[in-house]
């Protein structure tokens, strides 16, 4: 009984492999198929390189990079690769002479297409995921019925989940052209039950373009439409206020500056866009150090340029307050007036040192990319990396106000400045080393653009006006205030623009800052004490 059942065992064995061999051969590239992949009518050689690609070889993948490359030609029977004079059986692989007649293979732009999608459909088993990805990724502008039996043969063998429910949509979208009714049917389902823009956008594509006739199945694509929009409308709405909060951390990291030259020193400075320009040239000028000297070391060159930007803004602001604004305090008109003087020097100069196209400033790698947290939501490195630094750069400002001998007579000079006189305070001093660092800090601002938008003579002007808004609505000389309007008035715009568009938002904005100041003058944080008394 037991040696029955191991001849048993083994004759099952034996006939098992015999079917994988004979399986295996079956599929094997011939000289036949290798010759109707590359002679004959259009048709008939997409048709033989479909039925090839149920079972792909070496040798297929090897014949398909040599039609890519025009090196594929036809000797009789025999279908050869040639390079370099020397000639290589398209079939076996061997080595064979190069024979006195050959006639070359032709492939127009449609058959190209094809081979190329040939290629793509080949990554689908290679053992690389990235591969696998891309060629997924390919394979979705060639979406057509003829390749379902080549990705049923790949999400069998795949093991990746996300690949996996990548080849699946993929699958529902050759199925969703299909010219059977049923087979549309149970494409438009498995496409709903996805959460992806591209299944959208191939469902409307369907649907609005008349590819669709059927009622039952237009019903179902509509349906399928509005579930995968409710699926995606939490990322948009992510999107949005992530968005906003991105641009209420550089509003308020460029009204910061400001805070302390208007809020706290009384001047009306229109230069502080053009600081603000200065840190972004300062970091294009470190960029283009690193590149030249330092190549090894360019992705650190961020760390480099912050605290370049803080100086070179901070220089230039000293310099305008020793020559020119300290004689105009308590006038602020006459500030106004020559701080906007002052800004168009700025713009001139740069223009003249640099240019008056913008310059390009390179993200460092790890700051490029981003995070991806819903199939229509990613979040950039860039600008997480903007957001921590403008609040990092807050905590330092109200740390060097509040616990420092330096922001004690700041205070002090503004409060009281003859009495902080009399106290021994150089007061003269003491606003230089103020209105140097609020020049700073829209430097270091002037850093953080650059990494987000285009570096050029006009940087600045294009938040001048957003950062007096932020300082007046949050309270002149509050940085709580002006942390809380940027943030605000960042998230507010975003929201509007969904709705209105971004000129009727701006205008929107304006209009509540308006009456929002008519009904509380003094900003949403209000002096109290001898501070609002002086």
């Amino acid at each position: 009984m037991n040696i029955s059942f191991k001849r048993f065992c083994t004759l099952r064995l034996l006939t098992i492999v015999g079917m994988w061999v004979t399986i295996n051969s079956a599929f094997a590239l011939t000289p036949e198929a290798a010759r109707a992949i590359s002679v004959g009518e259009n048709d008939d050689r997409i048709k033989a390189l479909s039925a090839a690609l149920t079972k792909p070889d070496p040798e297929l993948s090897r014949l398909i990079d040599a039609l890519l490359s025009d090196s594929v030609k036809i000797a009789g029977d025999r279908v050869l690769i040639v390079t370099d004079d020397k000639a290589m059986d398209a079939v076996s692989g061997a080595d064979t002479p190069l024979p006195a007649t050959v006639e070359d293979v032709v492939n127009n732009n449609r058959m190209r297409r094809e081979i190329e999608g040939a290629k793509a459909s080949l990554g689908l088993f290679s053992d690389s995921i990235t591969k696998r990805n891309n060629a997924i990724t390919e394979l979705k502008d060639s979406a057509d019925e003829s390749k379902l039996p080549l990705i049923d043969r790949a999400l069998a063998q795949e093991t990746d989940a996300s690949l996996k429910a990548k080849l699946e949509q993929l699958r529902a979208a050759m199925l969703i052209a299909s010219s059977d009714k049923q087979k549309r049917l149970t494409a438009v389902a498995a496409l709903t039950s996805s959460a992806q823009p591209s299944v959208r956008s191939l469902m409307q594509e369907r649907l609005n373009a008349g590819g669709e006739t059927d009622p039952k199945v237009r019903a179902a694509l509509t349906a399928g439409i509005k579930a995968v929009e409710a699926k995606l409308v939490w990322g948009e709405r992510l999107g949005v206020i992530f968005t906003g909060i991105s641009l209420g951390s550089i509003l308020f990291l460029v009204a910061l500056g400001l805070a302390i030259t208007y809020g706290l020193m009384g001047v009306i400075n229109m230069a502080h866009g053009e600081l603000l320009m200065i840190g972004a040239y300062a970091t294009y000028l470190v960029q283009n150090l690193f590149r030249k000297y330092l190549p090894a070391a360019f992705d650190y060159y961020i760390i480099a340029a912050i605290p370049l930007s803080f100086l070179a803004a901070a220089l230039v602001g000293a310099i305008l307050e020793r020559t020119v604004i300290r004689w105009l305090y308590g006038r602020p008109l006459e500030t106004l007036l020559a701080t906007w003087g002052i800004s168009l020097m700025l713009i001139q100069l740069v223009r003249t040192v640099f240019g008056a196209q913008n310059v390009p400033v390179e993200n460092p790698s790890w700051l490029s990319g981003g995070i991806t947290v819903m199939s229509n939501l990613t979040l950039p490195y860039n600008r997480i990396a903007i957001i921590f630094f403008a609040f990092f750069v807050l905590a330092g400002v109200s740390l060097l106000i509040t616990k420092t001998r330096l922001g004690l007579f700041v205070r002090g000079v503004t409060q009281n400045r003859s009495m902080a006189a009399c106290m021994g305070v150089n007061t003269a001093k003491i606003d230089t080393y103020a209105f140097a660092l609020g020049a700073g800090i829209a430097g270091l601002a002037g850093c953080a653009l650059s990494q987000v938008g285009n570096v050029g003579p006009d940087l600045g002007q294009g938040y001048i006006v957003d950062s007096f808004m932020v300082v007046v609505l949050g309270g002149v000389g509050q940085l709580a205030g002006t942390v809380y309007a940027g943030l605000g008035l960042g998230v507010l715009n975003k929201l509007l623009e969904g709705w209105t568009g971004a000129v009727l938002a701006k205008i929107i904005v304006l209009v509540f800052i308006v009456v929002f100041i008519q009904r509380r003058p003094q900003g949403i944080f209000a002096l109290k004490g001898r501070s609002a008394e002086a």
